[in-house]
């Protein structure tokens, strides 16, 4: 099958949804473009701060583009292209993009609160404790696996005769594998030092910015130009660690990056990282087009689903739809749209623009993983990086970095061993970028935590930023240093789209209680809860069985807790309302 027969279909689904079915959803729930918001009203210069349309979805989307949209598509292409495509696409433009634009829209609303302030203002106290409670242990669980995905992929090897180079080649350092005698390039130090040297001038990008008030005239192309020039420089003085080494180094970079004020850290290396990611995916689909159009052909099998059923991830429902995860729907798109983004939106349109928009170039990204694996590698280099007989082995930011390649060349004749590395830049982008904002959620939860603990009175200590941040990172650390992750995405996908979920159930009471159309929102909902509550019934037994005690507790707490929620959410859903109930802001 030529790939264009998924990809042409595809950009016009996406273009229907932002042009017609959000513009639909702007009118059914009441967006006013002349109400001003939170970030005009409670303007503090560190966490409320009016944000150009522009700078805020580069913020936004490097944010909630993390490995999920590269991992989850990459690892689920074992089921077959067809099925991942049908939910990465069909499910983004009904499902994940309302989410995200409902989330937004309601927090901004809601003076920027949270899904879990605002589910204790429309559910009560205990709604608010468990959904605490269950982000509190979501969060860990992300922010674990994804460091240890940063740290594998920045270790990443592969035999230098599969990139075809020489063996006497210079572009990468190298070891050889004294069993085999195979050489392997060390793709990932270029990447390292990239990551480094982006991380070290965004201070100084944040204050010409933020401080002195550059035109972004001159903002972009100086972005554009760190985020060039830091590649260059990787290539003749690549840096490489151990995963455990990158781990603690990323650890403590995090930290400062949760403490500081988002301009000094957070959003100018955004700024300037979201350039590689901004380019990576222009490139992806210019080549998945060019490509197509020279007859390129799925390599992957269509449908695969026996074979995909067998491994870990289990059968087809719900086992694609959980392991695709961020791809189609993801809710921690929706604490951060709630918790950062939503403070710095200037106008109530933005949240079309901002959260239905940046989900589906998410789910442009999942499709063009799915796309560039399946028919940019053999399959069978595809099972060994991602589904390789020791799953401690698996790759899958490897798995994607080496498709993408193999389209770059065959849409427009780059070398291999080049879009390798661009590959591997791209996903460090998503990834880091959703770290530190992620341990900033973090943060703010275990602040949260501590005043329903010490019923809002609780020690100074336990509301000071760094302690928190400090907390949030060794939790972190402390999940990443099992190094398992693939053991670990399943329960991540089904509690990541749970919580999608158990924000649709706060967003469709709210719209209830402000006499709005909840159809939108009821429908999605009631589907993911259905998908990831069995999903995450049936992981139980398996983690019993293979004694991964911890997990199993984990499985266990996530599905007493949304139990509890989607209980509490569905009575309130069901009372009804208030007399004439009054918009909150």
């Amino acid at each position: 099958m030529n790939i264009l027969f998924l990809l042409i279909p595809s950009l016009i689904l996406y273009a229907f949804g932002y042009w017609v079915y959000a513009r639909l959803l702007d009118k059914a729930w009441g967006v006013d473009p002349n109400r001003k918001t939170p970030a005009e009203e409670m303007n503090d210069g560190v966490d409320y701060v009016p944000t150009k349309l522009h700078v805020l979805f580069a913020h936004h989307f490097s944010t909630i583009a993390g490995a999920g949209p590269i991992v989850g598509p990459a690892t689920a292409l074992i089921y077959g292209a067809l099925p991942a495509w049908l939910w990465i696409v069909f499910g983004a433009v009904f499902v994940g993009a309302v989410h995200d634009f409902a989330c937004l829209f309601v927090s901004v609303r809601n003076k920027g609160r949270s899904m879990a302030e605002i589910a204790r203002a429309q559910m009560g106290g205990t709604a608010f404790a468990l959904f605490i409670l269950f982000l509190l242990v979501l969060i860990i669980i992300v922010n674990g696996v994804f460091l240890m995905l940063t740290a594998k992929s920045l270790t990443s090897l592969w035999p230098i005769e599969k990139l075809n180079l020489p063996a006497d080649q210079t572009y990468f350092a190298s070891v050889v594998d004294p069993a085999s005698g195979v050489a392997s390039a060390k793709i990932g130090g270029i990447a390292s030092t990239s990551v480094i040297l982006i991380t070290l001038c965004a201070p100084l990008m944040g204050w010409a910015v933020y401080k002195r008030g550059m035109s972004m005239l001159f903002a972009y192309p100086a972005a554009a130009a760190i985020a060039v020039v830091s590649v260059f420089v990787g290539f003749y003085y690549p840096i490489t660690f151990e995963p455990g080494t990158w781990q603690t180094i990323f650890s403590v970079y995090i930290l400062l990056a949760a403490g500081l004020p988002v301009w000094v850290i957070l959003q100018p290396r955004d700024f300037v990282n979201v350039q590689i990611l901004y380019g990576g995916l222009f490139l992806l689909v210019a080549s998945l087009l060019s490509a197509g159009f020279q007859g390129a052909e799925l390599l992957a099998p269509a449908w695969n689903v026996v074979e995909g059923s067998k491994t870990t991830m289990g059968v087809l429902w719900p086992g694609l739809f959980i392991t695709i995860a961020c791809g189609a729907i993801s809710g921690f798109h929706g604490i951060v749209g709630s918790g950062v983004t939503s403070k710095q939106m200037t106008n109530e349109t933005h949240a079309r623009k901002v959260g239905y928009l940046a989900m589906l170039g998410e789910s442009t990204l999942g499709l063009c993983v799915t796309l560039s694996i399946g028919a940019g590698i053999a399959y069978a280099d595809y099972l060994k990086a991602v589904w390789p007989m020791d799953l401690k082995q698996a790759n899958p930011i490897l798995g994607f970095a080496l498709g993408a390649a193999g389209i770059f060349e065959k849409g427009f004749g780059i070398p291999s061993w080049l879009g390798v590395v661009f590959g591997i830049l791209l996903v460090e982008g998503f990834v880091v970028t959703t770290l530190d904002t992620s341990v900033r959620l973090n943060r703010y939860l275990f602040e949260e935590f501590w005043r329903v603990v010490f019923r809002n009175n609780p020690p100074k200590a336990l509301l000071n930023p760094w302690v928190n941040s400090l907390l949030a990172v060794v939790c972190m650390w402390a999940v990443a240093k099992s190094g398992v992750w693939a053991r670990i995405w399943a329960l991540f996908g089904s509690a990541n789209q749970l919580l999608g979920a158990l924000s649709l159930i706060v967003v469709t009471v709210w719209l209830k209680s402000q006499k709005r159309t909840t159809i939108y929102t009821l429908l999605p909902c009631v589907a993911l809860c259905v998908t990831t509550v069995w999903s995450l019934v049936q992981l139980v037994p398996k983690y019993i069985q293979n004694g991964n005690w911890v997990l199993a507790g984990f499985d266990i707490f996530l599905l007493i807790t949304a139990t509890g929620l989607i209980a509490i959410g569905f009575l309130r859903y069901l009372r009804p309302p208030p007399a004439a109930p009054a918009e909150t802001m």
